[in-house]
């Protein structure tokens, strides 16, 4: 049996911001390794003289500090115990939540659903930790780990020990989840005008061999994209 922690974060989650597509996204690691990586993380700051209490978001990245950002990116991909997880849901403009009898809040937990089940498996334990974005959350939580445990048959929490609200300023690995996902829906939503974050991309699509843009098999544990179309769900089910 193991312990993972998994740390997730969203770009572009809110109905009506503009943006036709949104990215749900997480890192895993086993637990053995997460105070490890977190002092790692924290020391690339230092090095590019960095307050290692700052927080990395994909919104800061700039040309001035390119060389931490690539270093963070190299720090994941040779990092063999870090895995990351996205679900990247396009169309959103054709979201038809009363066709599917459901409000904006439940789909997005539907996603959350779809990103996290995957990385589940029932003989090892999971510690769940979600950026906190209001202060309804909690009740909202609580309705996700019921459904993703009682999917797994695990009514006593065996399993998904727990889902957790954290703040990401205080949590290294989920800056740096911040930081993969934002470079994931940069690519989606065809943005080009940062040159510093078009290098992260690149950086990503050399390690990985993919687009950004497309979903990959199953086994594809390093890196794993799953693309969710609101238009082709609901022209199934009309």
């Amino acid at each position: 049996m193991k312990v993972y922690n998994i740390y997730c974060d969203e770009s572009c989650h809110l109905e009506r911001d503009g943006n036709d597509i949104m990215v749900l996204g997480c890192i895993s690691c086993p637990i053995e390794f997460v105070k490890e990586s977190n002092i790692h993380i924290r020391k690339i700051k230092q090095k590019h003289n960095i307050d290692p209490g700052s927080e990395i978001k994909w919104t800061k990245v700039s040309n001035s500090k390119i060389e931490m950002y690539l270093e963070l990116i190299d720090y994941f991909f040779n990092s063999y115990y870090l895995n990351f997880r996205a679900v990247i849901a396009v169309n959103k403009s054709k979201l038809d939540h009363e066709t599917f009898n459901q409000d904006h809040d439940s789909w997005y937990y539907k996603m959350y659903y779809l990103l996290l089940k995957y990385l589940i498996e029932v003989e090892d334990k999971y510690r769940i930790y979600i950026d906190i974005k209001d202060t309804r959350g909690m009740e909202k939580i609580d309705y996700l780990h019921r459904v993703l445990s009682n999917s797994l048959y695990d009514f006593y929490n065996e399993t998904i020990e727990r889902i957790q609200l954290v703040r990401s300023d205080e949590i290294q690995l989920l800056q740096l989840t911040d930081l993969i996902i934002g470079s994931l829906s940069y690519v989606n939503r065809k943005c080009s005008s940062s040159s510093a974050k078009l290098q992260i991309i690149e950086k990503i699509r050399k390690y990985t061999g993919l687009s950004l843009m497309h979903k990959t098999p199953k086994d594809f544990h390093k890196f794993n994209i799953f693309v969710w179309d609101a238009l082709y769900h609901l022209n199934q089910r009309r």
